[in-house]
């Protein structure tokens, strides 16, 4: 499923950036209602601001539907599309390449994109600087930090540089 509008799109992971790694959030509010105790790492005000950036969200991570199910309702989120995970190997690309890379860029189809995700490598920039004919952000989080102010700056900074005006 591809996207049709003209707004930016934003592939979003969720172990890592909205899930860190290693410090809890201390957002630990209905943790056992949801039976996953990493749920109590979301942090719920990162929800509006990514809602606030104007980019059309689409899940990228291995959560898949979860991600609808479990992390956005904490987030204040609505039902995001999903970016499917290839079937076979071939799909992925050459060594090194995430597997989401070739899937985000198929389905940005040239839209200006922005992927957050805490394990996007040089291979991935490459691959996207020579198959993706838009302007894109591979932005990368530390995953013992997640989203933070600084990158939500960047973020925003980035999308009024490719804004239309």
């Amino acid at each position: 499923m591809t996207g049709v509008g003209n707004r930016p799109l934003l592939f979003l992971d969720v172990d890592g950036p909205l899930i860190p790694f290693g410090s809890a959030s201390g957002h630990t509010q209905s943790v056992a209602d949801q039976g996953n105790p990493l749920v109590g790492r979301l942090d719920p005000g990162v929800g509006a601001r990514l809602l606030s950036l104007g980019c059309d969200l689409v899940w990228a991570t291995t959560w898949m539907e979860e991600a609808n199910e479990v992390v956005a309702p904490h987030l204040g989120l609505p039902q995001l599309p999903v970016l499917a995970c290839p079937e076979t190997a071939p799909e992925l690309g050459p060594r090194g390449l995430h597997w989401k890379t070739r899937p985000l860029v198929e389905w940005a189809a040239g839209r200006p994109f922005i992927w957050v995700d805490d394990e996007i490598s040089a291979m991935d920039r490459q691959w996207v600087a020579a198959a993706h004919p838009g302007p894109a952000l591979l932005h990368r989080v530390a995953p013992t930090k997640g989203l933070e102010k600084a990158d939500f700056t960047a973020l925003a900074g980035w999308l009024r540089g490719v804004a239309p005006g």
